[in-house]
């Protein structure tokens, strides 16, 4: 797990050396173990390195193939590299480090730059040929690890933060006015812009080829999920001892490390799995939890502390136990913070995953969690429920639109953006990306209930577990902690694909016959779906012989903070200060009248507006640390 960074100057230029290890020293949180860089004439490689596999200086990058024509950096982690690295021995390659690292690199080597469609891990690889002077990157499947990057014709700058390429001469700081559409939309990006115009991020499961004659960058997918072809042969008993079998196999290998290795547990069924595999290789696993003081809360959110259910599985798991009690007050602390190493704003309210991941690395280095599960098992089924009665392709589109519209409705920006901002953007560009989420896949299908819901899969995990994954990555790498995720391991994935839906959600059948009972498409149904215990059926019987019942039936919670009540009380003022008092940089862009509104609706309790008050604090603090 690493920081890498480079420059590529098409046009023959050497790379300035000062300037490329200002860009490697900004991401030194992401490896505060070791630096390393190469230069070859026109371009330069940085790298920082968080020591995981092989902590000797063998494993340090960047690294040269032994044929002097393949110079790697890489960020992530390859969990079969042993079965790779025998392989290899085989054809008679030898290896100087145990690491993963030089396994993709003479892999490479031999086999050309395809091999690494081969790994089963997390990464973001940019590899250079000497010989044809051509650079490459590619990105894991699943979008665990990012990689940034900015491409103005005479040069390609890429890094796993933007922070270190708007830290060059090379780069002019502008918002990007489409994206920030996007993200008061979604409160994320479906496309991969960022809210820093001309840096993209390369999309997950692609790969990009750089010459010194590319006049454009254009990512090549290399490969995507496909939730379209279940197999109906399969058994539940099956798919329960196969989904058992797999999640073992996912968990044992992402132990993989030469350092200690603990788990996030969060009082859940999938944290609560990954946990229970994991403690039978260890002696004494150490786990963390995330609580909330819940003096000052109010309604659902007293629901929102899993310290106690936590508690009752480390001692089920006899771990070693540590918690982090989060209070109103840590937002203000921590915010600036969290919008620093974030810089790509994305889902959810995360200080928490800050003090957790913070907490966590004081003990271990690396840490297993259950991120994943819910979108490959069908963990949402009040979403999937929601729009299950639409009977086309345009209706299902349409309703399911109107859901994921998170923070602010289309209809509404008028009254969110400044009069120069809603010039400039095109209003139905929200709706355009949502679309070409699901027009992308060829694959998808669009005439029975069961593949409404194969789509919301199919959507869900390209579209919000990706978000989850960038959020991850960031609050977890600026406490230099590795997460792994056993749930996207790729033998398990390629496994839960084919699963039919109906196993996943144990509710199916009966409200498909709910819905023909009923006029089609009708609205007055009774609304079942917002029964939060119908998902992951088939997980759920799997785990049965590995955490307890009162666990396994527990009701699905998101992690959160209790900040609808914290807004409305001791936060309220923090609120204020932030996004109405003094001269807010934002307002340059959002109407301080919606923003008034919005907060006095909150306060008054009239509508629960925490997730758009998350998002205008943090795009606030956006502007305030980067549009300088």
């Amino acid at each position: 797990m690493c920081g890498i960074t480079g420059i590529y100057n098409l046009k023959g230029e050497s790379v300035p050396r000062d300037i490329l290890k200002n860009m490697t020293d900004i991401l030194s949180h992401r490896g505060p173990d070791d630096s390393g860089f190469y230069f070859d004439k026109n371009v330069g490689f940085g790298h920082r390195r968080l020591s995981i596999l092989d902590v000797s200086v063998n494993g340090s990058q960047p690294q040269v193939s032994k044929n002097g024509e393949w110079v790697i950096i890489f960020n992530g982690c390859i969990y079969n590299f042993r079965e790779l690295r025998s392989e290899l021995a085989k054809k008679g390659i030898s290896f100087k480090s145990k690491s993963d690292t030089e396994v993709i690199l003479e892999g490479v080597a031999y086999y050309g730059i395809d091999y690494f469609k081969r790994l089963n891990g997390m990464f973001a690889l940019v590899l250079w040929n000497k010989k044809f002077r051509k650079l490459y990157a590619a990105r894991d499947r699943y979008g665990v690890k990012p990689l940034y990057y900015m491409f103005d014709g005479r040069r390609f700058i890429f890094s796993s933060e933007i922070k270190s390429i708007i830290s060059t001469p090379y780069y002019n700081t502008q918002l990007n006015l489409n994206a920030l559409n996007e993200y008061f939309t979604f409160q994320n990006l479906f496309t991969y812009n960022t809210l820093f115009k001309n840096i993209k991020l390369l999309p997950p499961g692609n790969i990009i080829e750089v010459g010194a004659g590319t006049s454009e960058i254009i990512p090549e997918p290399w490969w995507d999920y496909n939730f379209s072809n279940p197999d109906y042969s399969l058994s539940f008993e099956d798919a329960k001892e196969e989904t058992v079998r797999l999640l073992e196999q996912a968990v044992k290998r992402q132990m993989v490390a030469d350092v200690p290795v603990g788990t996030y547990l969060s009082g859940g069924m999938d944290s609560g799995s990954i946990t229970s595999i994991a403690s039978r290789e260890v002696e004494r696993m150490c786990t963390f939890t995330c609580g909330f003081d819940m003096s000052e809360v109010t309604g659902v959110e007293m629901n929102y502390d899993e310290r106690k259910d936590a508690e009752l599985i480390a001692n089920y798991l006899k771990t070693e136990h540590y918690e982090q009690v989060i209070n109103a007050g840590d937002i203000k602390w921590s915010l600036p913070k969290v919008v620093w190493h974030l810089e790509d704003l994305r889902v959810g309210m995360s200080y928490p995953n800050f003090y957790i991941s913070r907490l966590a690395s004081k003990f271990v280095k690396v840490c297993l969690q259950g991120t994943g599960g819910d979108e490959l098992f069908g963990g949402y089924p009040w979403r999937y429920y929601k729009i299950l009665h639409s009977v086309s392709k345009d209706e299902y589109l349409n309703n399911y639109y109107k859901f994921w519209q998170r923070l602010v409705s289309d209809e509404s920006k008028i009254s969110l953006f400044s009069e120069k901002v809603y010039k400039e953007i095109n209003p139905d560009d929200p709706k355009r990306i949502f679309n070409n989420v699901f027009n992308f896949n060829t694959n998808l299908k669009y005439d029975t209930y069961q593949d409404h819901i194969q789509n919301s899969l199919y959507f869900e995990i390209k579209t919000f577990l990706h978000g989850l994954l960038i959020v991850g990555d960031r609050l977890s790498m600026a406490s230099g902690l590795e997460e792994r995720y056993p749930f996207l391991d790729n033998d398990l994935v390629e496994f839960a694909q084919k699963i039919p839906v109906k196993y996943k959600l144990g509710n199916l059948e009966a409200e498909i016959k709910r819905i023909n009972e009923n006029e089609p498409g009708s609205i007055k149904r009774p609304l079942s779906y917002q029964h939060f215990d119908d998902g992951k059926n088939v997980l759920r019987k799997a785990m049965k012989d590995f955490i307890p019942d009162y666990i396994l039936n527990r009701n699905k919670q998101g992690f959160s903070a209790p900040d609808e009540s914290w807004y409305r009380g001791e936060n309220a003022a923090y609120v204020k200060e932030i996004l109405l008092d003094g001269n807010p940089q934002s307002v340059e862009y959002i109407n301080r009248e919606f923003i008034k509104n919005i907060i006095n609706e909150h306060i008054n309790k009239k509508i629960n507006h925490r997730l758009l008050i998350w998002s205008l604090l943090n795009f606030e603090l956006w502007c305030k640390t980067f549009l300088k």
